[in-house]
């Protein structure tokens, strides 16, 4: 199955309408406060029924998903790059109750608050949004595949992913993942990278059967000689797995737009950070003795 053009709509923000940009602006300055559908709706000057539907048409998701992903990607910026207590980042991203911010990052994310403060998650964070994007160094998703991958499923299909360029790209360093929904919060649950790629097809094995949502990144700056062509793509598609067939699926690289409900995944899982520590702990002990 072959669905490249599955997500927000083609051709950037040039085709979308000014309501929904300008709910999206309004998203992004007052994530923190508490925001309705009804209220939204009424300042971009729309019918809550319509607003909805456009809104979904542009970005693939509801307001109520973009806006729980701008406070999540918010959350896990400021628990990577700020001494802050894990109350004051609950406060500074619109939720009330420490238990239930905890709870459900528990839930969705796969690890707690504490725990995403660790090095690994930081050193393998893929972060992608309309202002932002990050990819793992080279040496740190080659070591990733072999410390984080999920262990491969028995009787798993393989997947290729067909990646093309937009026109007048240079080459980039490129993760493309596997994973359960279309705005990830937590980690693939199969993927694959390659350096310095140009249009090209990528060979995922071991993955699960089912319909997954395949999603691409590539950092074109980390590699290109030159200030031509975009700096950083992406692209979204989903992808049918089958245990005994081959699966194929393209997905078109474009530059990030403001439509792209951000997300920020890490490739650590809470078991290889439970390794680290405990490599940690263990070495730690080694200098003692010694």
């Amino acid at each position: 199955m072959d669905r490249s053009a599955w997500g927000p709509e083609p051709g950037g923000e040039r085709h979308v309408q000014p309501a929904v940009l300008r709910a999206i602006e309004l998203i992004l300055e007052r994530y923190f406060e508490p925001i309705t559908l009804s209220a939204l709706s009424s300042e971009v000057y729309v019918s809550p029924f319509h607003f909805s539907r456009i809104f979904a048409k542009a970005t693939g998701v509801t307001p109520g998903r973009f806006l729980t992903a701008v406070r999540l990607f918010e959350a896990k910026r400021l628990l990577l790059t700020t001494s802050l207590t894990v109350s004051d980042i609950v406060c500074s991203v619109g939720y009330s109750s420490v238990g239930t911010f905890t709870s459900r990052f528990l839930r969705t994310v796969g690890m707690t608050p504490t725990e995403y403060r660790e090095p690994e998650v930081g050193e393998l964070l893929v972060a992608r949004s309309a202002h932002f994007q990050r990819l793992p160094s080279l040496r740190s998703l080659r070591e990733a595949a072999g410390s984080t991958r999920p262990p491969l499923e028995p009787g798993g299909g393989r997947l290729t992913v067909r990646v093309d360029m937009p026109p007048h790209a240079t080459p980039a360093n490129l993760l493309v993942g596997v994973f359960a929904d279309s705005v990830p919060q937590t980690g693939p649950v199969a993927f694959g990278s390659v350096a310095e790629a140009r249009s090209a097809d990528l060979v995922i094995d071991g993955v699960p059967e089912g319909t997954w949502t395949v999603i691409a990144v590539a950092d074109h700056g980390s590699v290109r000689d030159a200030q031509a062509g975009p700096a950083f793509t992406i692209a979204t598609a989903l992808a049918t797995v089958t245990e005994f067939e081959p699966s194929e699926v393209t997905a078109r690289l474009r530059p990030p737009a403001l439509t792209d409900p951000p997300i920020a995944i890490t490739l650590a899982t809470r078991q290889s950070l439970a390794d680290q520590r405990a490599l940690t702990a263990q070495r730690t002990q080694l200098r003692a003795v010694a």
